[in-house]
């Protein structure tokens, strides 16, 4: 939570674009896990959702028509998972998912230090519940939890990650194509998210 913390004052020393393309790389990385759980449950269209973070990506980099954020954060919310309404693990994850990318259209619009936050704070947490869920042990107590979840492999990927992405930021003081595309390459980890999955998985 300490790193956390640190983060938020890192983030308000970022420009406006750079703070979308830390979100957007954030919801890159968490990506699979919304597609995977739209493919099993038959619920969200997972290809509009790609196509609006795509729209993001080719904005940062200038390659593409600018998008309409406000009306996308309506089809966003839209495919937003209720999570009362489904009784499975899987929900949890494509429900942050889909919360990040309308951060992330948050951001583009008011460029706001709190919202990159919020999209860091919701990988986190997605990585931190699926380690309690899938690996941990009921017998711990709340401080080897946390330990637990901390010294994880999936959760020291997800911080080195968030501080990969922002390294390159800080380093880069505006926006072109190469910077942007490389930035999107890194988020992609080749298919795979940020708790293991990948989006194509049966």
């Amino acid at each position: 939570m300490t790193e956390l913390i640190q983060l938020d004052k890192q983030l308000e020393g970022l420009q406006s674009w750079q703070l979308v393309a830390f979100s957007a790389a954030l919801s890159e990385r968490m990506f699979p896990n919304y597609q995977l759980f739209s493919r099993l449950v038959g619920f969200g269209d997972h290809q509009q959702l790609r196509g609006i973070l795509d729209g993001v990506w080719n904005q940062l980099a200038g390659t593409g028509a600018r998008i309409n954020a406000e009306v996308q954060l309506d089809n966003v919310e839209a495919n937003i998972p209720n999570l009362d309404e489904f009784d499975m693990y899987g929900a949890m994850p494509a429900y942050d998912a889909a919360v990040a990318l309308y951060s992330t259209l948050t951001c583009l619009l008011e460029g706001d230090a709190a919202e990159a936050a919020g999209v860091a704070n919701l990988s986190h947490e997605c990585v931190a519940n699926f380690i309690e869920v899938t690996a941990a042990n009921d017998q711990m107590s709340d401080e080897e939890l946390v330990r637990f979840i901390n010294t994880h492999d999936l959760m020291l990927d997800e911080d080195a990650f968030r501080e990969e992405l922002l390294e390159r930021l800080q380093a880069q003081g505006k926006a072109d194509a190469a910077f942007i595309r490389d930035l999107r390459t890194l988020a992609e980890n080749e298919g795979v998210s940020n708790i293991g999955i990948s989006g194509d998985d049966s």
